[in-house]
């Protein structure tokens, strides 16, 4: 890790290659170490960046969920919950925030581990400005399209909770391509009954096609 003199005087050159970033995305800084975390505060905060730090996983855990784009800048070895058992957990609550690793005793298991597991990078310390700016670069655009997605998934739900057990049911079937009069047979009701549920489906969905209805299945998360 550089001196804080140096990152300064390497700021200006090498911000140049990188986009200034959404001024809503967070970095997230987890270090026990003060003096790395006020380093990596100072240049991030210079490079545009909204930062938060915490001296342990335990710490960052307490804060409340965080819902935009961001990203963790994460040491391995960390006191009580290591850096990567934070992985882990974060994973199993399905965080959206892509985490960039960074250590002064990694190896190349630990390394290829974590990037199995998602990490988007594993920084050796002293890393370079360039690396860890270019990393940052990539996990928040990662971030911004989980984040994405993750909103269009909830949507696409909300918009199919409208639906009636029965309007969900022909939903369904509409999704396997079953004309009208096929799934009326199956549901054993009218097949005008249908078309009148079909109708309420599209008005609900606010689509105007079957294909439109699969998107908004795939969207879900629907398997069919």
């Amino acid at each position: 890790m550089k001196t804080q003199k140096m990152v300064e005087l390497s700021f200006s050159s090498n911000l140049k290659q990188y986009k200034m970033s959404d001024n809503t995305d967070t970095i997230f800084i987890i270090d026990d170490d003060l003096s790395v975390r006020r380093s990596l505060t100072l240049f991030l905060n210079s490079s545009g960046y909204n930062v938060e730090s915490f001296s342990s996983s335990e710490n960052y855990l307490e804060r409340e969920r965080y819902e935009g784009a961001g990203c963790l800048i994460l040491d391995v070895n960390l006191e009580g919950k290591t850096g990567l058992e934070l992985q882990d957990e974060l994973k199993v609550n399905d965080s959206h925030l892509p985490i960039i690793f960074i250590t002064g005793r990694g190896n190349i298991q630990m390394s290829v581990s974590t990037l199995k597991k998602g990490a988007v990078n594993f920084l050796e310390k002293p890393f370079k400005d360039e690396d860890l700016l270019q990393s940052v670069t990539e996990a928040l655009t990662i971030s911004r399209k989980l984040k994405s997605d993750k909103e269009t998934s909830k949507t696409a739900h909300s918009l199919i909770n409208k639906l009636t057990t029965r309007e969900n049911e022909i939903f369904i079937n509409l999704l396997t391509g079953m004309l009208n009069k096929q799934i009326a047979s199956k549901l054993n009701i009218a097949e005008q009954t249908v078309k009148l549920h079909r109708i309420k489906i599209y008005e609900k969905l606010g689509v105007k096609s079957v294909t439109e209805i699969i998107r908004i299945a795939e969207q879900a998360g629907i398997k069919f």
